[in-house]
């Protein structure tokens, strides 16, 4: 559900932002993980605050790999596995029943820092006509995700966006109107500042992970505005700093 994603604050910004801090030989080597767009697909290196190191953040590549497999077979994990969305997103309900996820649910959830994301809204005229939307958090330059981590045998760690069933007439189910083969809207897990260390502890038991994931961030919150379709394009680069520059088009009927 969540394939598109847009982080621009600098390492700098979000050690200030969660109170963390990078190791020492990622300081010196001064690196950035910053996209403007980023295709979830091309399993880029993100800045994630892990749940075993609450107090500071690491980078991860997008799309969780099994936890028993070696992680250097990567390339060829992800291409079998895109037609099950090459472990980008772990659907929430599944956390405690999933091979994959229960090794993760409670002892390796994990915050990823985000700009905003990108969903597409699909038209009834003309027919499969879409329209990307751009989300971010109404009072914060950066929104939290709710996320699972996995380390493979030969180190390689990496992440996966928890998304749940989006609440019929929420923000999320509008825009993001096309179902999926389960018949449901999907949401990301954003979560409020006040959330955070709970979501980091290690003391959660199953019912507390759900409460957590079924009280998040409030969808009024959220901020959405229709963009530009070259977000989509594979002719056009979109990874640039306009992209969310809001259009407008006359075959969105809904009020956002």
């Amino acid at each position: 559900m969540c394939f598109h994603t847009r982080i621009v604050s600098t390492a700098k910004q979000l050690e200030l932002h969660f109170e963390v801090t990078r190791s020492d030989k990622l300081k010196e080597e001064n690196a950035e993980l910053i996209y403007h767009h980023a295709n979830g697909y091309s399993h880029q290196q993100f800045w994630v605050i892990p749940q075993q190191r609450k107090d500071h953040m690491t980078p991860m590549m997008w799309g969780l790999l099994p936890f028993n497999k070696p992680g250097a077979d990567h390339e060829a994990y992800y291409k079998k596995a895109i037609p099950w969305g090459a472990g980008l997103n772990a659907q929430a309900e599944k956390l405690f029943d999933h091979w994959m996820y229960k090794h993760s649910a409670l002892t390796k959830r994990c915050i990823i820092p985000l700009s905003g994301f990108y969903e597409p809204h699909t038209c009834e005229k003309p027919k499969n006509f879409k329209v990307p939307y751009y989300f971010e958090q109404k009072d914060s330059p950066i929104i939290s995700l709710a996320g699972i981590y996995s380390i493979t045998p030969d180190k390689y760690v990496t992440f996966s966006i928890l998304t749940k069933e989006a609440p019929e007439g929420s923000k999320y189910a509008i825009i993001h109107n096309k179902k999926n083969r389960d018949g449901e809207h999907r949401q990301v897990v954003p979560l409020a500042k006040d959330q955070i260390d709970a979501w980091l502890s290690d003391d959660l038991g199953e019912d507390d992970v759900f409460e957590i994931i079924n009280n998040d961030l409030p969808h009024d919150q959220i901020n959405a505005y229709s963009i530009s379709k070259d977000l989509f394009s594979r002719n056009i680069d979109s990874n640039r700093e306009d992209i969310i520059e809001h259009v407008k088009y006359p075959q969105v009927q809904i009020p956002y």
